[in-house]
C-alpha cells in the first residue's frame, strides 16, 4: 500500500532553518504531484508548496514564498522542503500529500489522494 513518511520536524528558534523530508513507497512517485501542507492547532490544513511529478514546476503559498523551497528526488522517492528564516507563525504539523490532480487543485488538501502522518515544527520567538 502507499506510504508517506515525513521526518525532520523539531523545535527551532525564529530565524533558523529546517529541512523536512517525505519518503514515499507503494506508488510510482514521479507520476504524482507532491505537496506540503501544514496545520496549526484549531485550524485547517493549509497549503504550503507543491511540485509537479518531474520536479520542473513549483508553487508556493504567499506566506512562504522566498523562504521555503520544495524539491524532490524521484530516484529516491523522496520529497523535501527547505525552510529558512522561520517565524513563530510557521509553527504547525507539516504533512506531505500525493495526488494526480490538475494545477487548479494543487492548493486544495481535499484533492490529494494520500497523506503522511505529519511532523511537528515548532518555532520559538
Amino acid at each position: 500500500q502507499v506510504q508517506l513518511v515525513e521526518s525532520g520536524g523539531q523545535l527551532v528558534q525564529a530565524g533558523g532553518s529546517l529541512r523536512l523530508s517525505c519518503a514515499a513507497s507503494g506508488l510510482t512517485f514521479s507520476d504524482y504531484v507532491m505537496g506540503w501542507f501544514r496545520q496549526a492547532p484549531g485550524k485547517g490544513r493549509d497549503f504550503v508548496a507543491a511540485i509537479t511529478g518531474s520536479g520542473g514546476t513549483t508553487y508556493y503559498a504567499d506566506s512562504v514564498k522566498g523562504r521555503f523551497t520544495i524539491s524532490r528526488d524521484n530516484a529516491k522517492n523522496t520529497l523535501y522542503v527547505q525552510m529558512n528564516s522561520l517565524k513563530p507563525e510557521d509553527t504547525a504539523v507539516y504533512y506531505c500529500g500525493a495526488g494526480r490532480l490538475p494545477v487548479r487543485h494543487y492548493g486544495l488538501a481535499g484533492k490529494y489522494d494520500y497523506w503522511g502522518q505529519g511532523t511537528q515544527v515548532t518555532v520559538s520567538s
